[in-house]
Formats: structure tokens, C-alpha cells, sequence
């Protein structure tokens, strides 16, 4: 027989504390409790330094992302608009310059190789916050409800934007949709949320910064933890971290931005390190011919170029154009994915010439360029009047003294000073010069 007393059940009130002291323990243990967070480095002089920097550094990142989007003219027609239904987060849009003719390269190589040095301090950011995402209960009153979602917006955008562009320059489209729409609004919630979050909280870390700096003890501190760890490392040790990883990001991304040493050490960016061969076709490109299935027989010797204007469609053979004048313009290549060539020579006819030949010999309008790639974004580009006014827009025939590579664009590309990579279409097939 067994024992009737390991066969009874426990009894209510025991089990009622039994479960209680096990609820306890479990809270105790999770990151809600305040003893989880032992680390003596978090506190409020900590985060605002963190805070500070990336108040600037952020500043400039949507301010540079703002002008990269107004660089694609996308006000001028459809095919330059990748963000059709933006309404009022429009209203900035200007017509961009074409002077000085490293514009798109130094704003763009700005955006994304800040975005990239600024990683490690946005994580040490959230880092250091992380312990009030835990907080309980979620909401004392409707204030708090508010900034508890403003914070659940700053974090979640903060990482999808920075996730969606450090996946852009790495050429790894892994989010669903077009990288453009979404990495647009998403600046525009995250910086909103941003926006909020600073004018609430940059005063205070102003303040405390001058009153004491990283060594100051903030009465009440809703960072620091309440039993601390034995220190392994300083703040200030803790920041000098923070700042080694972001120089060697510096380091291995700047380069391909921007001419000297530093581009042989890009060696974690596309585009960056190696230059892709060697000869006057040996620069950097972002697709090739057989990637957006460019053939030969698409630009072999039955290709002509159609110019299309008041004086009607004509066809110009390559020979034809070689036969015109020829002009030469200094000019680099930069990409939305931060990546530059150094300028490149370039030699062809001026696009102000072939507007002339269209019907526009005074005053020449703007142009659709379009190409024979067969797939892939921007066959089709837009052009405003300044950029094909402007001496040094050529369609291209030859690079640094040779014909054009396939994979550079022959037998004919656009080269348009300050405009983004794009805009720059290869294996031009069409020029049709008007309103657009």
C-alpha cells in the first residue's frame, strides 16, 4: 500500500504561497526588476554624452538623407519618383545644381559613412536606456503612456533605419519592398520621435554635463543601478571604446568615399577596397551589362541613338556622334549607396548640342533619357534644364582616352555633374528633349 499522506493534496493556503514565493522569484530575476541591471557604468552623465553626439550626428544624417532624395529631381516626373504618395514631406524640394560638380559625392558619401561610424554609438545608446524599455508598469498616467510610445517609435526606428541602409550599401536587399519608400518614411517617423526625445531631454544633459560631467552623481537617477557590480571599467573608459569602434568604421568604410589611403583599407564596404581592374575602364561600377541583360547585339553595330524634339525623331549612328564635336569633362560617379569614383575623363557630345539638333537651339529644356536595359530600376531618368544646359553634361562616348567599356555604358552614356549615380544612365538608346 502507498502512503496515504504523499497521496493527499497540498493544501490550498500552502499552495497559494508556494505559488506566490515562485511568481516573486521570477519577477526578482527578470529585467523588470531594478537588481537586474548591475552595471555601474549606466547612469544619466553616461547616456547624455551618448545622447549629445548622436544629437548632431543624426541632425546631419536627415539632413544629408533630405538632400539626397531632392538630388533625384523627383518633383520633375514620375520616373525619377520612387516616393509618389509623399504629399507634404515634398515641400523642401528645390532644383538641384550641377555646381560644384562633387556636390551628390561629398553629401551622400557624408550620409552613409556617418550613418556607418555612428553604429556603435547608437547601440551603446540603447544600451544604456535599456533597463526604462523594461520598466513596469508600462504606464503610470497618459503622459507617461505617451513618451513610453514616443521611445518604443525612437528605438524601432532607429534601427529600421539604420538596418535598411547598412543593408542598402552592402547590396543585400533583404527587406521586403523598395528600399527608397521605406527608407524615406521611415526618416520621417524616426526623426519625429527624435525630434520629441530631444527637446525633452537635450536640456537636461546639457545640464548635467556642465555641472559635473561623467564623475556627477544625479540625485534619483533612473539609469543607475541601485546595487552596482564592482567596476570593471570607467564611463569614461566605456566611451573610449565606444569612440575606438566608431574610428575603426571610419577607417574601413571612408575610403570609398573619398580619394587617398583610406580607399585601400574600405576593405567592409562594396566598392571599397580593390579597385575592379586595371586600364581607363577601371573604376568602380554598380551593374554590370549582363546583370540588367544589356547584350551585344543590343549595342553592336545595329544601335543608334534617337533624338526626339520639335525638329522631329533623327537617328545618329555611334560614328555620327564620334563625327560631331567633342568635348571633355572631368567628372565623378557617386552613388545613394555612399561609394565614389575619382573623376573620371569623359569625352562626347554635350547634351546642350543635341537639344539644339532636337528643336532647341536657345534655352535647351529638359530631357528623358532612356536606355536598352531590359531590367532594373531607372531605365528611364529625367534631367531638368540646368543639367542639360550645362557644358559639362555629355552623353559619353570614351572614358580616360578610351571607347567606352560595355559595363560602363557603351557605346553611349549620360555623365551629368553632381547628380547621383542613376541619373547617370548607361546604354543610352533615346533622348527625348521638352516639358516634362
Amino acid at each position: 500500500m502507498g502512503d496515504s499522506r504523499r497521496q493527499s493534496p497540498t493544501p490550498p493556503a500552502f499552495r497559494s504561497r508556494l505559488l506566490g514565493g515562485r511568481a516573486t522569484t521570477i519577477l526578482e530575476r527578470s529585467p523588470s526588476a531594478p537588481g537586474f541591471w548591475r552595471s555601474p557604468v549606466r547612469g544619466v552623465p553616461f547616456t547624455a554624452v551618448l545622447g549629445l553626439v548622436l544629437l548632431v550626428g543624426i541632425t546631419v544624417l536627415f539632413v544629408t538623407g533630405l538632400l539626397s532624395y531632392a538630388a533625384y529631381n523627383p518633383d520633375l516626373n514620375p520616373v525619377n519618383d520612387k516616393t509618389p504618395d509623399k504629399g507634404l514631406l515634398g515641400l523642401y524640394l528645390f532644383a538641384w545644381p550641377t555646381g560644384p560638380h562633387w556636390l551628390y559625392r561629398l553629401t551622400q558619401g557624408l550620409h552613409v559613412t556617418l550613418g556607418i561610424v555612428l553604429v556603435p554609438v547608437l547601440l551603446a545608446k540603447l544600451w544604456s536606456v535599456v533597463p526604462r524599455l523594461f520598466a513596469l508598469p508600462p504606464a503610470r498616467s497618459l503622459g507617461h503612456a505617451l513618451e513610453r510610445i514616443s521611445l518604443l517609435l525612437l528605438v524601432g526606428g532607429a534601427l529600421f533605419e539604420f538596418v535598411t541602409g547598412l543593408l542598402n550599401i552592402q547590396l543585400e536587399y533583404l527587406f521586403p519592398g523598395s528600399f527608397y519608400p521605406l527608407h524615406f518614411y521611415g526618416a520621417w517617423v524616426f526623426f519625429a520621435a527624435f525630434l520629441a526625445h530631444a527637446v525633452l531631454r537635450a536640456p537636461q544633459a546639457v545640464r548635467v554635463l556642465r555641472s559635473g560631467g561623467l564623475s556627477r552623481k544625479v540625485p534619483d537617477d533612473p539609469l543607475e543601478a541601485p546595487a552596482p557590480a564592482p567596476p570593471t571599467l570607467s564611463r569614461r573608459g566605456a566611451l573610449a571604446m565606444v569612440g575606438a569602434g566608431s574610428l575603426v568604421l571610419l577607417i574601413t568604410s571612408a575610403g570609398r568615399s573619398f580619394d587617398g589611403p583610406l580607399r585601400r583599407l574600405a576593405a567592409l564596404t562594396p566598392h571599397g577596397a580593390a579597385e575592379p581592374g586595371s586600364g581607363p575602364g577601371g573604376f568602380q561600377i554598380n551593374k554590370t551589362a549582363a546583370a540588367v541583360g544589356v547584350t551585344p547585339t543590343d549595342t553592336g553595330v545595329g544601335w543608334w541613338l534617337t533624338v526626339s524634339g520639335p525638329a522631329g525623331n533623327q537617328r545618329f549612328t555611334r560614328e555620327q556622334l564620334l563625327a560631331m564635336d567633342q568635348y571633355s569633362a572631368a567628372l565623378p560617379i557617386a552613388c545613394v549607396e555612399g561609394w565614389s569614383t575619382s573623376d573620371q575623363w569623359w569625352r562626347g557630345v554635350r547634351l546642350r548640342d543635341l537639344a539644339a539638333l532636337a528643336g532647341y537651339p536657345d534655352d535647351a529644356p529638359g530631357v528623358l533619357v532612356e536606355s536598352v536595359q531590359r531590367r532594373g530600376p531607372f531605365r528611364r531618368a529625367a534631367l531638368r534644364d540646368n543639367q542639360v544646359r550645362d557644358p559639362r553634361s555629355l552623353l559619353a562616348l570614351q572614358v580616360n582616352g578610351e571607347d567606352l567599356t560595355p559595363d560602363h555604358g557603351y557605346p553611349a552614356r549620360i555623365i551629368v555633374p553632381a547628380a547621383p549615380g542613376v541619373l547617370n544612365t548607361k546604354w543610352v538608346s533615346r533622348l527625348t528633349f521638352g516639358e516634362l
